[in-house]
């Protein structure tokens, strides 16, 4: 399969096309979310279920979803997810309530879950070790482009057309994806057809939809509600007895589980998908807070925003290219300790924004961070998928989205929980009304229509500057969390992947061979 000729990278083409069209989703939905609650109608609650009820079903049924891949044909289900994504677009598109609209961003959530960790599994099939960072790199790409895409694209199709446009835009897209997807790449499964494990299912997607609702509910109401513990705990109970359920048909002769819990035996798996997930954290640390300071602060609209996040995006395609050159040479331990050094940097600089900082600092400080992206992400990725067989490819990848999908989930509760706390502690309240008060503490974009509402220049400059003091303490906690990876990367990654390291030691021993 990894002698397909130069038609796989053309069936990358196809992969990033997929792994776009889902990325933009994601952005554009925040975008067009005022528009939503005008035109629908929708209550608060419901605006977050706009978003929520896409996020819940995803990371519930991608582990599933991956083991489908494994059994049935990764391109017949890609082509499947394809199908359900194109088709709950234009249910999205075509919503006449915010019930039916809540309804088709679910079923969207199921066709993602299918699509993103089978776009991702099918590259070890295709690709050789050597061949395969690069594929990464491109793969990883085409998600981080979706972040300036989203507001861009979303900021003009709401001027022009009306907001169904923004889910709409998904069908050719996806019909597209279909036609190259049947055209150029071939079909894997694995040999051995895995029986499902259903009780590892029910178990797994109970736990993973339990933390993330969590999650979110704690992001909204507090850690201490009641309406975040209750999932929470119910999704550590339901993921703990998960992997007692692993360990146990692993023992067992004839167990098949769900997932390979030997691959965490795997250092290059187990740190490469642990240090993914932490330049996850630290990367929707960023992503969460930039488009909020570059439009209450800098004044623009979600176009510009989209605009002024071209520097991450053009840092990580330099920094990507970059790491493919040093990674063969260096080996991914330095390649992944340079991103990390980078990332420190650049969030340590975004640290020290203040109110009167320029767009050319932002500039400045987004492109080492799309750096150290370009550096970190393939390469930690690789390693990870280095230790996957072509046999379970579609699981072990869908692992790894799941972890990476729980360390975004929480990286943006913890760090927005940081952010409006040190925002809300900042605050000068004493001349205005206690109800007034309270709106002003719940974002800064409440806080400056109250204060352009009152005509208040005292409240507007302390709301502005209470937000640049907690986007400040956010970015500088996620430059430790940089630091801590530069640690655990240069004492735990191994130098080479797991499939290089089993090359170069085949190679070894043909050279011994032959001197024999």
């Amino acid at each position: 399969m990894t002698l397909f000729g130069s038609r796989k990278w053309w069936a990358l083409a196809a992969l990033a096309l997929v792994t776009l069209a889902v990325g933009v989703d994601g952005t554009v939905i925040n975008i067009a979310l005022p528009t939503l609650a005008d035109d629908l109608h929708a209550s608060n609650t419901q605006l977050q279920w706009f978003v929520d009820a896409y996020l819940l079903v995803f990371a519930a049924l991608l582990l599933p979803a991956g083991l489908l891949g494994d059994r049935f044909g990764r391109k017949k289900m890609l082509i499947v997810g394809l199908v359900i994504f194109g088709a709950s677009s234009a249910a999205c598109a075509y919503a006449t309530s915010a019930g039916t609209l809540i309804a088709a961003r679910a079923v969207l959530g199921l066709g993602g879950a299918f699509l993103m960790p089978l776009s991702l599994a099918v590259l070890p099939v295709l690709f050789t070790p050597d061949e395969r960072p690069k594929a990464i790199a491109v793969w990883v790409a085409a998600g981080a482009v979706s972040y300036p895409i989203g507001p861009l694209l979303g900021g003009w199709l709401l001027s022009t057309y009306w907001w169904g446009s923004v889910f709409l835009i998904n069908v050719p897209v996806t019909i597209l994806a279909v036609i190259a997807v049947l055209a150029l790449l071939p079909e894997s499964r694995s040999e051995e057809r895995p029986r499902i494990d259903t009780l590892g299912v029910l178990a797994s997607s109970l736990g993973l939809a339990g933390l993330t609702y969590g999650v979110i509910e704690a992001g909204a109401k507090g850690w201490g509600a009641a309406g975040a513990l209750v999932p929470l705990i119910i999704g550590v109970v339901a993921l703990v007895a998960f992997i007692l359920w692993e360990r146990r048909l692993t023992a067992a002769p004839q167990g098949k589980p769900l997932i390979d819990l030997a691959l965490f035996r795997s250092a290059s798996f187990t740190w490469g998908t642990l240090l993914a997930t932490i330049v996850s954290f630290a990367m929707f640390g960023v992503i969460f807070v930039a488009p909020q300071y570059f439009q209450a602060i800098n004044g623009t609209d979600a176009l510009g925003t989209g605009v002024r996040l071209l520097p991450l995006i053009a840092g990580f395609l330099i920094g990507a290219g970059l790491a493919n050159r040093v990674t063969p040479r260096a080996g991914a331990k330095l390649t992944v300790a340079i991103g990390f050094a980078l990332l420190a940097i650049g969030l340590g600089m975004g640290a020290l924004t203040s109110v009167s900082s320029g767009y050319g600092f932002t500039a400045i400080w987004t492109t080492i961070v799309g750096l150290s992206l370009g550096f970190v992400m393939p390469a930690a990725m690789d390693a990870a998928l280095s230790a996957l067989s072509a046999e379970r490819s579609g699981v072990g990848s869908a692992l790894i989205m799941a972890l990476r999908q729980v360390g975004g989930v929480f990286g943006v509760a913890l760090l927005g929980t940081m952010l409006n706390s040190a925002y809300r502690g900042h605050l000068n309240l004493h001349d205005v009304p206690a109800p007034l008060a309270g709106t002003v503490e719940k974002s800064v974009t409440a806080g400056t229509a109250i204060a352009e509402q009152l005509g208040s220049t005292v409240l507007l400059a302390s709301v502005r500057s209470s937000f640049v003091y907690g986007m400040d303490v956010m970015l500088g906690a996620c430059g430790i969390v940089a630091l801590v990876g530069i640690v655990l990367t240069l004492v735990f990654l191994p130098r080479l992947s797991d499939a290089a390291d089993e090359s170069a030691s085949e190679r070894v021993g043909l050279e011994h061979e032959t001197v024999v």
